[in-house]
């Protein structure tokens, strides 16, 4: 597969070291013990708590249209394809593309993929778009999150989940989960690029779109099991309504 290069440099808002470093890690993103081992403990929680406001939102949708930028090898899009969702998942990293298409194929899922960014799929609309874990890797997250508000359908649910920038979140996500534990390869994350919600929420505004609901993840370090909380310092996720 091969990206669009309709759009020009100047339009795109990957990096590329962090497209490269992401398909290095291709072949092992469904490894549940592997480098993206944190994601695969995480997704559940996200997914749940995803669709709860979905088909909140959606009572009377049979299949609602749902955009996953930044999807990698497709954990979350395969998790909200198997809840009944019809799932567009994009990535400009290539090789991840290549593992989720191979992966949702051997599971026998219907979603869809592409090496792409958002940029290039303007003119399309959808009522669902999710971007978790993706923000923070971005050159330029303002533009991001105005990109995705121009994908969004009136009325309809955009997620984000990150890390906020706290000294907590630099001991734990940072120096913990790359450099202690070693549950994610070293270099994953820049502590700097880290998004406080307040932030966050200043750019959602920004784009013309309302915050409607935030929660903390967190993971109890003795059970590995992950919950909702009302903790905001280090993982959390947001609602934004169009």
């Amino acid at each position: 597969m091969q990206t669009d290069d309709s759009a020009t440099t100047e339009t795109r808002n990957a990096s590329p070291e962090e497209v490269a470093r992401f398909d290095a890690l291709a072949r092992e993103w469904w490894d549940p013990n592997g480098p993206m081992r944190p994601l695969h403990r995480m997704n559940p929680l996200r997914i749940d708590w995803i669709d709860e406001r979905v088909r909140s939102r959606f009572p009377d949708k049979a299949l609602v249209r749902v955009l996953d930028v930044g999807c990698g090898a497709g954990l979350a899009a395969e998790a909200l394809a198997r809840r009944g969702h019809d799932v567009l998942g994009i990535d400009a990293a290539g090789e991840a593309i290549e593992a989720a298409v191979a992966h949702a194929a051997e599971q026998g899922l219907r979603l869809a993929y592409r090496v792409c960014e958002a940029e290039d799929l303007a003119g399309e609309r959808f009522a669902v778009i999710t971007a978790l874990e993706v923000i923070e890797h971005v050159p330029d997250p303002a533009r991001f999150v105005a990109t995705l508000a121009g994908l969004l359908e009136p009325g309809g649910l955009m997620f984000l989940s990150t890390l906020n920038r706290t000294s907590s979140a630099f001991l734990t996500a940072k120096l913990g989960a790359e450099y202690v534990l070693r549950w994610l390869p070293r270099g994953t994350h820049d502590w700097h690029k880290f998004i406080r919600p307040a932030e966050l929420g200043a750019m959602l505004r920004g784009a013309g779109l309302r915050v409607s609901d935030v929660a903390g993840i967190t993971m109890n370090p003795t059970t590995g099991a992950w919950r909702t909380s009302r903790d905001l310092s280090v993982n959390y996720i947001l609602a934004a309504e169009g």
